[in-house]
């Protein structure tokens, strides 16, 4: 397909969520975030100030995650999460949806705790991590079905820290089950040029990725 670095770039979401993560590394990535004109940072709670103050006045947006890397967090407490990184600088907001209540059919709580974070958003979009490598085909779909319902913005493959991250599969699954008005965000595991277009071609239309700079840095400008 083709795809300049800019636009390829605008659809990246420039990750930093191990849990050993520097300031120095944050550092790093909001300057490599300006250098290549990427969409957002995505950072865990406790780098998204930090964040917000190193790309102020740049194009980056700060994105960060809530209840990561498991959903068990209960939804008041996701709630608050989102209200803090919302406040901090957060633009967006990536949140993990209750596995094993959605696998055992508990699609009203399911439902609500996502709905009780894009409430908490205020606005900002919320994009709801299904974390696809737990799921069967059905429950995928179900988990997708419930995040539109509950007024999420995005559904999102893999947290990166589950079993396995995204597949071209789940992608395409994705995008047909929520149709076009709905962001399908991939991630876990992409750390190449052909990963990340394949991703694209499948439906995705947003990146998850560690690798950001290797990735754009494989196109040609």
């Amino acid at each position: 397909m083709k795809i300049t670095r800019e636009q390829l770039a605008g659809m990246i979401d420039h990750s930093l969520l191990r849990p050993q993560s520097t300031r120095e590394e944050l550092k790093k990535l909001c300057a490599e975030a300006v250098a290549y004109g990427i969409k957002a940072v995505c950072v865990n709670p406790v780098h998204v100030a930090d964040a917000a103050a190193l790309l102020k006045g740049e194009s980056p947006i700060v994105c960060s995650v809530v209840g990561f890397p498991f959903g068990t967090h209960t939804p008041a407490a996701k709630a608050a999460e989102a209200a803090e990184v919302i406040r901090l600088g957060a633009r967006e907001v990536d949140m993990v949806l209750r596995v094993g209540a959605l696998k055992e059919d508990r699609d009203d709580e399911v439902a609500e705790d996502i709905a009780a974070v894009v409430r908490a958003a205020g606005g900002c979009p919320v994009k709801v991590i299904i974390e696809t490598c737990y799921l069967t085909e059905a429950e995928k779909v179900r988990g997708c079905l419930l995040a539109v319902q509950a007024g999420a913005t995005f559904v999102k493959t893999s947290t990166g820290f589950g079993s396995a991250g995204a597949t071209v599969a789940d992608v395409r699954m994705l995008r047909r089950t929520v149709g076009e008005g709905i962001g399908v965000k991939a991630a876990g595991g992409i750390r190449t040029l052909a990963d990340a277009l394949a991703m694209i071609e499948a439906g995705a239309n947003r990146i998850g990725a560690s690798a950001s700079v290797a990735i754009l840095s494989q196109l040609e400008e």
